[in-house]
C-alpha cells in the first residue's frame, strides 16, 4: 500500500502560503502558512496532521486488539496533543477515552499499551508518546 500527499509552497518561510493536497481529495488545497503553524493563522499546519495521524493509527490499532481479544468497544475517542519546541516534535501525547463493555482495567490497559507501541504512526515517530486512559466512566 502506498498513499500520496503533495505540498506546494510560494514564497517566503515566513510571507509564503502553501497548500495540501492528499491522494484521497480529503485535503484539497488545503491553505498552510507561518500564521497557521506558529500562530493563530487560518489554515492547517503540519503538527496538526501528525496529531490526526496519530490519533487516527492509534485508535484503530486499538480496536484491532480489542476484536482481536474479543471485545467491541462502544467508542473509543483520542485526542492527541504534539508538542514543539525548538523546531523539533519533542512528544506526542495521546489522551484516550473509552467505552468498552465487559473488559477490566488490566486487559485494557495491556491492549492500549500495544497499540501505543505498534501503532504505525507510533513507530514513525521518533519522539516520547504517552497514552493516558479512561475507561468505562
Amino acid at each position: 500500500m502506498k498513499r500520496r500527499a503533495t505540498a506546494v509552497w510560494n514564497g517566503t518561510g515566513k510571507d509564503g502560503k502553501g497548500h495540501l493536497t492528499t491522494q484521497s481529495t480529503v485535503l484539497n488545497k488545503t491553505q498552510y502558512s507561518f500564521g497557521s503553524r506558529f500562530e493563530e493563522g487560518i489554515g492547517t499546519n503540519p503538527e496538526e496532521l501528525v496529531g490526526a495521524a496519530h490519533s487516527g493509527c492509534f485508535t484503530m490499532k486499538l480496536a484491532f486488539n480489542l476484536q482481536a481479544a474479543g471485545f467491541t468497544p462502544d467508542e473509543l475517542k483520542t485526542d492527541c496533543e504534539i508538542v514543539f519546541e525548538d523546531g523539533s516534535i519533542v512528544a506526542s501525547n495521546l489522551t484516550l477515552t473509552a467505552k468498552v463493555p465487559d473488559i477490566n482495567n488490566a486487559k485494557f490497559e495491556e491492549l492500549v499499551r500495544d497499540a501505543e507501541a505498534n501503532c504505525p504512526i507510533s513507530k514513525l515517530l521518533n519522539t516520547t508518546i504517552s497514552v493516558t486512559f479512561t475507561l468505562n466512566q
